[in-house]
């Protein structure tokens, strides 16, 4: 995993010094994993759509005044983990391990994940080596189900995967779920934002972001299902729902939330490539960097 990819390959293709293992401060790994997706197929070619994607993104953040891979001293990407016939235990178990090699070096890992159940053993590597850590979930499904098609890491699991070994997880922008799930959340205590809710205290004029971080403990891992964003904006994915959050809100929340809190790391998935339609891809790169501008502001 320590053998990365050259930089015209890797996360924006930065300079070279900027992109090798030893400076960097961020570290990229892809994890094209899809196995049990229900609806649209091919988030597993997400990881390195994201990555073709980044390379067009600009250096310099004309909102921020600075260049964000700079600030945070460099950004490396490992090649992909290889899930070749690997179950989503196995693969957790893989992830959680490679993740732990890079945050032992004192990196902040950003995986590109498949469907989202493949992300799993990246935030079990983090709760396990951060204290005071809460999970934020940006979704429009709670993923609380215990088993789904048979199978307990299906992606309609993901969040019932990661409330088997830790206890503090927010949800927001959920806009889909299942009545028992609704019972899970209330049962674990689990704070939701749902996106009507959102939206009403916009216009409300009600501090929302606020009260997200009010919810979070000291130190925050984010996982980000692509789908969280309305499909006007990300119509590339799997499971598209109605009535998603805004570019404008997703900004609003990274950087409050990294002046606030301690964002130790973060995961993206559910990125399903769309022919021909780059501006999915393109605009969650873009993303990724405008939050690593954020977290590692100047």
């Amino acid at each position: 995993m320590t053998v990365g990819l050259p930089p015209e390959e890797g996360f924006l293709c930065p300079p070279d010094d900027f992109a090798e293992f030893s400076r960097a401060g961020v570290v990229v790994v892809p994890v094209p994993m899809e196995s049990t997706s229900t609806y649209g197929l091919n988030s597993c070619l997400g990881p390195e759509a994201i990555l073709e994607a980044s390379r067009q993104v600009e250096f310099f953040d004309a909102a921020l005044g600075y260049e964000p891979f700079r600030v945070c001293g460099g950004i490396a990407t490992a090649r992909s983990l290889d899930v070749e016939d690997l179950d989503g235990a196995q693969l957790a178990q893989q992830l959680r391990d490679a993740v732990t090699h890079f945050l032992m070096q004192k990196k902040f890992v950003i995986v590109l994940g498949g469907e989202h159940t493949s992300v799993v053993g990246a935030i079990q590597a983090h709760c396990e080596y951060f204290t005071d850590l809460t999970v934020l979930q940006l979704d429009a499904h709670s993923d609380l189900r215990e088993s789904f098609e048979d199978s307990p890491w299906n992606h309609a699991c993901t969040m019932a995967r990661v409330l088997d070994f830790h206890d503090s997880l927010v949800q927001v922008g959920v806009r889909s779920q299942d009545k028992p799930e609704r019972y899970i959340a209330t049962e674990h205590a689990i704070p939701n934002f749902y996106a009507h809710d959102i939206h009403n205290s916009e216009e409300e004029r009600v501090d929302w972001i606020a009260k997200v971080i009010a919810a979070t403990r000291s130190r925050v891992y984010i996982t980000l299902d692509c789908d969280v964003m309305d499909p006007s904006i990300i119509p590339a994915t799997g499971t598209p729902e109605p009535g998603g959050l805004t570019w404008r809100q997703m900004d609003r929340l990274f950087a409050r939330l990294c002046r606030e809190r301690k964002v130790v790391g973060l995961d993206v998935s559910e990125l399903a490539p769309i022919e021909g339609m780059a501006a999915s891809q393109f605009t969650i790169a873009k993303l990724i960097y405008r939050f690593l501008g954020y977290r590692f502001a100047p």
